[in-house]
């Protein structure tokens, strides 16, 4: 019997998530036909992550699907929402972390932060990644993988049928999760504080209504003798869920592992606690087990295999950082993936995804560990327990030092700096400014590379003339260019060069730094 021939494609995701999902989209937005198997039978049927930040809806705003997503975020949850810290429900408050998720956002983005439910999110991704050319499998597992020099070779196991095929990439991606067999086979280990407890998530049925009404929050801490957690709740306040990090208590034996009691009984005890009112009638939907663990991977890409997401790094869910993060990790590959793959840039520009993303990852896993200490179990705080960077650092502050970035981060300035401070400075992402037009910068580089001149810039939109760019020439001096200079934007919204005067604008120059932002020779 002949042997059945391998499946052909130029990116293998495995797993279809929200990281899957999304670098399948993306890649597609590029012109690249990705497959993406997923051993679940569908998207996700927990809500998880939910709390997106502005460089996530500007990703997503590149690939058509910030009017869907903004449409569904506001039936489900209302615009905005806050985030504050309560002893219960219907108890004293014991801090206002953030007023308004969006407070202070409109000088930095055309989009804005949102709350929704990943089991609301995944299948829009779906949708567009399909219709941007993705091939979707679920019920597909990985069983095992070669990775070659010119190509991997996966062999995978339908889950319906216990038929094996094998699929031969010229790139794959792991967006397999926080246990990642992929990173595991390819002995990638994890750094960082590690396990902080075993969680479990109650998704519950409670009206709520009366300690709810007129409190637009997005998410609710609660710090109390039985718990600490935290509330998300769905518009209209009937439904949510409840994240258990730890018990009150934390002196006493099993504080850490809430795990160990997933009886109805105590489920319900501990909604009633969190609310604040002891005889409340609660409809327990499921309970989710989870570790909150903060690890970052010790390399990001072996071979023709990159890590992505949880795959990538691990971080307690304060902050939200954890799917944001992998949406970017997405972003930052695929534009570099299709452009390989496409003969326009050379190899050597893959290389660049871990040099800029994993010193994010890195300091993502601490934030998300400074957060959690700070704001879950603050009495462990200690004198090396790391301070809290701003909101917009974290969020649109990532400061990339790479071969394809001359001129960006050095190495003594921290991976996330805020907007403000580098503003377009090679490696920073491009500062948002409103064009003539009515578009925004963060909207030139969407399908390529583009050139922002400025207000007096004409000799470098002169000089762009006849090569792969879109121009854009600023009204006003605003993106760190100087009234002649000019920069120029990446697909994925970042800066690859600068030139904060027009002494050298001339067709030469801005192809030596196309070039050298690509890596190509």
């Amino acid at each position: 019997m002949a042997a059945r021939p391998d499946e052909l494609c130029d990116v293998l995701i495995v797993g279809g998530s929200l990281v899957g999902l999304s670098a399948a989209a993306f890649l597609g937005a590029h012109g690249i036909e990705a497959r993406v198997i997923e051993k679940h039978a569908g998207t996700s049927i927990h809500p998880r992550a939910g709390y997106f930040h502005i460089g996530t809806m500007e990703a997503y705003r590149r690939i058509g699907l910030e009017p869907a997503i903004r449409q569904a975020s506001e039936a489900q949850f209302g615009p905005g929402g806050g985030i504050n810290a309560v002893e219960s429900l219907a108890g004293r408050e014991l801090a206002r972390h953030v007023d308004s998720i969006n407070a202070g956002v409109e000088p930095y983005s055309p989009s804005r932060r949102f709350f929704m439910t990943q089991q609301s999110l995944e299948p829009l991704l779906h949708g567009r990644a399909a219709e941007l050319g993705a091939k979707l499998a679920y019920r597909s597992e990985l069983v095992g993988f070669g990775n070659y020099d010119d190509h991997v070779l996966a062999e995978v196991r339908n889950l319906e049928t216990g038929d094996l095929r094998t699929i031969r990439a010229k790139y794959m991606i792991a967006a397999d999760g926080n246990r990642s067999p992929v990173r595991e086979a390819l002995g990638i280990g994890m750094s960082g504080p590690g396990l902080l407890s075993d969680s479990i998530t109650i998704y519950f049925k409670a009206d709520c209504r009366p300690w709810l009404e007129g409190r637009q929050l997005g998410v609710i801490y609660v710090v109390n003798a039985d718990q600490r957690g935290f509330f998300r709740f769905e518009a209209g306040g009937t439904r949510g869920f409840l994240a258990v990090n730890t018990l009150g208590d934390l002196s006493l034996p099993g504080a850490k592992d809430v795990a160990g009691d997933l009886s109805p009984e105590r489920c319900i005890a501990l909604v009633r606690s969190a609310v604040g009112v002891p005889d409340l009638e609660v409809e327990i939907e499921d309970v989710a087990t989870w570790k909150a663990t903060a690890e970052c991977a010790d390399a990001y890409r072996a071979g023709r295999v990159f890590l992505a997401g949880d795959a990538a790094h691990v971080v307690p869910p304060t902050g939200g950082f954890g799917g944001n993060t992998g949406v970017q990790d997405a972003a930052n590959l695929a534009w570099k993936l299709a452009a390989v793959l496409k003969g326009e840039a050379g190899e050597a520009l893959l290389d660049s995804y871990e040099a800029e993303r994993r010193p994010v990852g890195q300091l993502t896993v601490e934030q998300a560990y400074a957060r959690y200490i700070r704001r879950v179990v603050p009495e462990e705080i200690a004198p090396d327990t790391p301070e809290m960077r701003d909101e917009l650092t974290m969020e649109i502050g990532q400061f990339y030092r790479s071969g394809a970035i001359p001129g960006g981060r050095s190495e003594r300035e921290p991976a996330c700096v805020h907007p403000d401070l580098t503003r377009g400075h090679p490696g920073a992402r491009v500062p948002h400014a409103w064009l003539g037009n009515g578009r925004s910068t963060i909207d030139c580089a969407v399908n390529g590379f583009a050139l922002i001149a400025g207000p007096a810039g004409k000799a470098w939109v002169e000089a762009a003339g006849g090569l792969p760019l879109e121009v854009a020439q600023l009204e006003r001096d605003e993106c760190g260019t100087g009234p002649e200079g000019a920069l120029l934007a990446r697909p994925d919204g970042f800066v690859a060069w600068r030139a904060t005067d027009d002494a050298g604008a001339s067709p030469e120059t801005l192809e030596r730094a196309l070039k050298t932002a690509l890596m190509s020779r």
